[in-house]
């Protein structure tokens, strides 16, 4: 808790060393200040960094820190002012302790209001002379996270900075075990696309896919509704690229190939970080996992350039685990990969809607063999009464959010097994069968450029999605990252989730 931590101001005796995590008021600070300064040293950053809140003033960062808060930052290589960049002035600016939180070494709690563009949270960062000692001014408004990030610290984006800071000692909520290396990381910053350089409708997938509508097949030179999937996907790929700053490994397909869905290669390929999911068996290696696939056109997607180049650039995989068998056994089962599977990374459970696709016995091997702790099966139908076909269209579970249609799931016992699993660990925001529809369930947390979590989804989940609702996943995430790929969820059937196989 702040109110326990000592302070940061090094000197003489009895005074508490840099080393030592903490909020200060400060006894002296600019001759115009009424209220007093806040510093927070971060132990084991780079630069021996300190945070520091000064009070409101009418105008930005200073060309030098004045002399009168050298206690606070003695000992210090780098200090970053804090200060709310678009506050009115004259408001009164909110406490250090209610922007960030020490959890521990190279690891702190961050608000998530501090990445809202009307609340955003910069930094004015000043570097010590190490002849004078004295701190000049080296960069303006800096985003916080980024300078977190370069300091080599983690940041937990989360909705309340104290309560988080409390709990760290407790039973600490996901983000807060992620950044202090309790858990495993439920998102991350890389993922795989393949443009839909040959799409098409797929005939073969629409038997048990009730999202899809019929389009014309794909051909040689680009077919109309190639064309203009492939602009809203390229739209996707710079939303996530430029404005989110994921990484993207981006390959294509050809019309040879016979794979009109392969913009969807989370169905047959997945990767997992080492020790993901928490249990016995989980592996001390990173995973790589090849899927069954029902439809024969959507199998052939399993290229093996694909997964050469993902072991080449990404990997190794040490560990690969292969099901595919099930695909050519005698009685046929499948197990279409994190369509079928969502996964709460963190906690180690795996939540399946049992289907054609996602057959009981192979998600119970897979459970086994990752290592996970628990499996939460059912099955759910969607607003024409058809069983869903992917888990990730009716639900999604991200580090502090989880996203799910509780009325998709007709038997109670199940609704309710499944409801109270998340809600162990996750805020719970329910849609209804009409936003599933819209595929609000087909949302997927990433790992933004500043390291914080993001959102990402299609304009048309995105605007279906209430007030309230948005309000709710933003106290968790530092953005909600879409664009409209309306073409590609009609024909198609599957939305922003469905296009992305996180790469770990």
């Amino acid at each position: 808790m702040i109110a326990s931590i000592a302070g940061l101001a090094a000197g003489g005796a009895g005074s508490p060393s840099l080393a030592q995590w903490g909020p200060i008021a400060a006894r002296r600070a600019y001759s115009v200040m009424t209220q007093a300064a806040e510093a927070l040293a971060l132990p084991g950053s780079t630069d021996d960094a300190v945070l520091l809140r000064l009070p409101q003033r009418p105008f930005g960062a200073t060309a030098e820190l004045p002399d009168s808060v050298a206690p606070l930052v003695k000992g210090a290589g780098r200090v970053a002012v804090v200060r709310e960049a678009f506050a009115p002035s004259g408001v009164k600016p909110q406490e250090l302790s209610q922007i960030v939180a020490p959890l521990g070494p190279r690891a702190v709690a961050l608000s998530a209001a501090s990445q809202e563009d009307a609340g955003a949270v910069v930094v004015d960062e000043y570097r010590r002379d190490p002849k004078t000692g004295r701190f000049a001014l080296s960069r303006v408004a800096a985003c916080v996270a980024d300078f977190l990030a370069e300091q080599g610290v983690r940041a937990a984006l989360v909705p309340d900075v104290r309560a988080a800071a409390a709990a760290a000692a407790a039973s600490a909520p996901n983000a807060v075990r992620e950044v202090a290396g309790g858990a495993s990381p439920q998102s991350t910053n890389h993922v795989l696309m393949v443009a839909p350089t040959a799409f098409g409708f797929n005939e073969q997938a629409a038997q048990d896919n009730s999202f899809m509508h019929a389009g014309e097949s794909a051909a040689e030179g680009g077919s109309a509704l190639t064309r203009q999937v492939l602009r809203e996907f390229s739209a996707l790929h710079r939303q996530l690229t430029d404005f989110a700053g994921v990484r993207v490994s981006l390959m294509q397909h050809a019309v040879s190939h016979g794979t009109p869905d392969a913009c969807f290669p989370n169905n047959w390929i997945s990767t997992h970080a080492a020790r993901e999911g928490g249990g016995a068996g989980a592996g001390a290696e990173r995973s790589l996992v090849l899927y069954p696939m029902k439809c024969p056109n959507r199998a052939a997607e399993r290229r093996p350039d694909i997964i050469a180049a993902v072991q080449a650039a990404h990997g190794p995989y040490a560990r690969v685990v292969d099901l595919t068998g099930a695909e050519r056994a005698g009685e046929p089962h499948y197990f279409e990969g994190t369509g079928v599977l969502v996964l709460d990374r963190v906690n180690g459970v795996a939540y399946v809607n049992l289907s054609e696709r996602a057959h009981e016995a192979l998600a119970r091997q897979w459970v086994e063999a990752l290592g996970y702790n628990e499996l939460v099966t059912f099955r759910s139908t969607d607003l024409r009464g058809k069983p869903v076909y992917h888990t990730n269209v009716m639900m999604a579970v991200g580090t502090g959010v989880a996203v799910v249609c509780g009325d998709s799931v007709a038997d109670p016992k199940e609704r309710r097994r499944l409801l109270d699993s998340l809600a162990k660990s996750h805020e719970v925001v329910q849609i209804s069968l009409e936003q599933m529809d819209a595929l609000c369930g087909n949302v997927l947390e990433l790992r933004g450029g500043h390291g914080l979590p993001v959102l990402a989804m299609s304009t048309q989940a995105h605007n279906a999605f209430t007030e309230d609702q948005r309000r709710a996943m933003r106290r968790h995430v530092a953005a909600l990252v879409h664009a409209p790929i309306d073409t590609l969820e009609s024909v198609g059937g599957g939305g922003v989730r469905c296009a992305l196989a996180e790469l770990f």
